[in-house]
């Protein structure tokens, strides 16, 4: 089933992006974004206090590591587990996320539910929560959402001189109307010397997931970013810094990963 939607959805992509035929480059699998993204916010931590023996291991594992629903479809399972020893609490909330001027939004919202909206876990359990979307209302284009799981630390077992590492995972949702337009990326680019800041704006109904993007400019490498860069949502501008070389005169061009297979697109210089 999921086959099938991905070729729905590649079959509307716009011209803008222009797909490359099968490479050797490796795309990568949600899992592994999530678990790349998770440890860029925590490894350094956790590396320095696991080598001072400091660190109590976290102990939560959250799968799938984002979920899409083509309506009528309205509900999903996530299934938590817990490889801990002893028990561990967890909360479960939801948000809508947009994205304005370039910035994440993520707003409390009650059309989509969690249930249940907390759990206590036992050691080596595994439980489920189901994701619904309860509002009435017809799912326009596609709708994102994010499910936030927290572990709720346990001040009880806290020991002198240790750190309890908790975890939070960010889930993905996204509710999407099978009409929904594919989507349809421009690209630009601005820069002040080394400090270079990517711009999508995508005038299509669906997102677009972006990762192992290197920009060129007149057979040049002007910089790049490895794993997961980031999403543009249906109708939304996003942007990115991407460190590098400064903008000389010629052509931009971008190649990357996305949804869809690797892809190629041409970048404007803002200015020029």
């Amino acid at each position: 089933m999921d086959a099938c939607r991905r070729k729905q959805r590649q079959a509307r992509v716009s011209t803008q992006t222009r797909l490359r035929s099968p490479s050797p480059i490796r795309v990568l699998s949600n899992k592994e974004d999530a678990m790349r993204s998770m440890l860029k916010s925590i490894g350094a931590i956790a590396l320095l206090l696991l080598a001072a023996g400091l660190a109590q291991a976290a102990s939560l594992r959250v799968a799938p590591t984002n979920i899409e629903m083509i309506a009528p479809d309205s509900a999903a399972v996530l299934t938590l587990r817990n490889e801990a020893k002893q028990p561990i609490n967890v909360q479960m909330r939801v948000f809508r996320w947009t994205q304005e001027g370039g910035i994440e939004r993520l707003e409390p919202t009650s059309d989509v539910v969690a249930s249940p909206p907390a759990a206590k876990l036992g050691p080596g359990a595994n439980y489920l929560v189901r994701v619904v979307r309860v509002s009435k209302s017809a799912v326009a284009g596609e709708e994102s959402y994010r499910v936030i799981i927290d572990e709720l630390s346990d001040p009880s077992r806290k020991k002198a001189g240790t750190v309890s590492l908790v975890l939070r995972y960010s889930v993905p949702v996204f509710f999407r109307n099978p009409d929904a337009a594919a989507p349809n990326v421009s690209w630009s680019l601005s820069g002040k010397g080394r400090k270079l800041v990517l711009t999508a704006r995508n005038s299509g109904e669906s997102r677009l997931r972006l990762s192992d993007l290197t920009l060129t400019q007149s057979g040049r490498k002007l910089g790049s970013r490895n794993g997961l860069v980031g999403y543009v949502l249906g109708g939304a501008t996003m942007q990115w810094p991407v460190a590098g070389k400064a903008l000389s005169g010629g052509a931009v061009s971008l190649s990357a990963q996305s949804d869809f297979g690797p892809f190629d697109a041409n970048v404007a210089i803002k200015g020029q």
